[in-house]
């Protein structure tokens, strides 16, 4: 559902940033994150377009800017559309086109994407399957990773990588409801 009333910038960065910190950290669903996070190597770019072309400039803008920083400065960039990709399924068919930017940039190795919607849902699970929420986030966004980093993570991640996956599963399926609620305020709230 689109929401009618618009978001400033600053709301979109802090519950993106609040996201980051109390699900993706909180709950370690991705091990590596709290590092960066920790050292402002993660910047959050808001797109505020509310279209194909605009989203893929800021998509290929950003990835630029990841290609001339150093990793010390800039590890990794959530790049958020709050104006734009509210169904699923459209987001999920602009992740082919961000795929062929990076096939054509020569960055396939270099630079992956990964996912994460309000209304995410994964292929082979229904829409309000709590496993879900392991990729829902409080807007569209597209996470764009070094994939150098990813290898050098995994080399002194102390467990098995090929489980995350399922431990976070397991993890967001084990929130009460009121965990739940506080966690993921915005899968809650009633549009009017």
């Amino acid at each position: 559902m689109t929401s009618t009333h618009t978001v400033s910038l600053q709301d979109v960065e802090a519950q993106t940033t609040e996201w980051l910190e109390n699900v993706v950290i909180g709950l370690n669903l991705c091990p590596f994150a709290a590092k960066p996070q920790r050292n402002k190597q993660i910047k959050i770019e808001v797109c505020e377009g509310n279209t194909d072309e605009a989203v893929m400039e800021t998509l290929l803008t950003e990835l630029n800017l990841l290609e001339s920083s150093d990793v010390a400065d800039l590890e990794t960039t959530l790049l958020v559309t709050p104006n734009y990709f509210q169904d699923f399924d459209d987001y999920n068919q602009f992740l082919d086109v961000a795929d062929m930017i990076i096939e054509q940039f020569g960055w396939r190795g270099i630079y992956q994407i990964a996912s994460f919607h309000p209304d995410y849902c994964f292929a082979d699970a229904e829409p309000d399957d709590e496993s879900n929420l392991t990729n829902r986030s409080p807007y569209p966004v597209f996470h764009l990773i070094r994939e150098a980093s990813i290898e050098k993570a995994l080399k002194y991640y102390g467990g098995d990588a090929d489980a995350i996956p399922d431990i976070n599963i397991d993890r967001v399926c084990s929130l009460s409801n009121d965990e739940k609620k506080a966690l993921f305020p915005y899968l809650f709230r009633t549009h009017g």
